[in-house]
C-alpha cells in the first residue's frame, strides 16, 4: 500500500524534487543516532539538526526534563522536517528511560565530553562493533550524573588551545561530520533498509505536498 500512495503523491511533485529525494536517501543513515538532553538554547537545538541533516543522521532524541526544546527557525532552516525527532518528555526525569529504550534498539551509549587522557575521539572510535548514540548536554552543565554513569563509552574532540571547550553545536558538526565520513568509507552496512527508505520518502511527499492530508484521504476513498 505504501508504494501505492508513494506513486500517488509522486504526481503532485516535480521530477527534480524526486529525484533528490532518492539521492538523499542513499546517505541516510540510522547506525548513528544523537541524543540532546536539556538543551534549552534555541539557537544550539537548531544548530545541531542542521547538522544532522546536512550530514545524513536521520535521528534525534530529545530528552526533556527541565527545559522544553525549542527551535529557531532562523537557523534550522526547515531541517527538521526531515529528520525523524523522537520526544522523551513524560515523567519528571526522562534520561533513563530515553537510554532503555536506545539500549532496546540496539545503540551503544556514547557520552560525549571535553578532552579528557581516556576518552575516544572521533578518529579512532570503533563503529565495528554496533549502532552509536552519542549523547550531547547544555552548554553550562554537560550531561546529567545519570547519562554519565550509565554511559558505555566516552567520546571527545582533542583540544590544542587554551579554551578546551567547544560550543555544543560545533562539537556535535566535528563529530557528525567525522563519524559520518567513516561510516562512507567503511564496509559497515550503514544505510537505511529499502523499507525505511520508503518510509522516509511517504513522510517527505506528505511535507511537500499542498493539503497531502485531503490528497491521502481521497486516494483512500478511490481504493475502497
Amino acid at each position: 500500500m505504501d508504494d501505492r500512495l508513494i506513486s500517488f503523491l509522486s504526481g503532485f511533485v516535480t521530477p527534480e524534487r524526486l529525484r533528490n529525494f532518492d539521492a538523499v536517501l542513499e546517505w541516510r543513515s540510522r547506525y548513528i543516532t544523537i541524543v540532546l538532553e536539556d538543551i534549552y538554547q534555541p539557537h544550539n537545538a537548531s544548530a545541531v539538526l542542521r547538522s544532522c541533516e546536512c550530514f545524513g543522521v536521520q535521528d534525534v532524541h530529545i530528552i526533556e526534563n527541565r527545559n522544553k526544546y525549542r527551535l529557531s527557525p532562523d537557523v534550522d532552516l526547515g531541517s527538521a522536517k526531515w529528520l525523524s525527532l523522537y520526544r522523551h518528555n513524560r515523567s519528571k526525569n526522562n534520561s533513563l528511560p530515553a537510554l532503555k529504550y536506545l539500549r532496546e534498539d540496539g545503540y551503544r551509549i556514547v557520552a560525549t565530553l571535553p578532552g579528557t587522557p581516556d576518552c575516544a575521539t572521533p578518529e579512532n572510535i570503533d563503529l565495528s562493533k554496533g549502532k552509536l548514540a552519542l549523547l550531547f548536554g547544555t552548554e553550562m552543565q554537560g550531561l546529567s550524573k545519570e547519562l554519565l554513569e550509565n554511559a558505555d563509552e566516552t567520546l571527545c574532540i582533542p583540544m590544542f588551545g587554551f579554551t578546551g571547550s567547544l560550543n555544543i553545536s560545533v562539537s556535535a558538526a566535528v563529530i557528525i561530520q567525522r563519524l559520518m565520513h567513516r561510516l562512507r568509507i567503511s564496509e559497515i552496512p550503514w544505510q537505511l533498509s529499502p523499507e525505511e527508505k520508503n518510509e522516509l520518502k511517504l513522510q517527505w511527499l506528505k511535507h511537500s505536498v499542498k493539503k497531502s492530508g485531503v490528497l491521502i484521504k481521497q486516494f483512500f476513498e478511490k481504493i475502497v
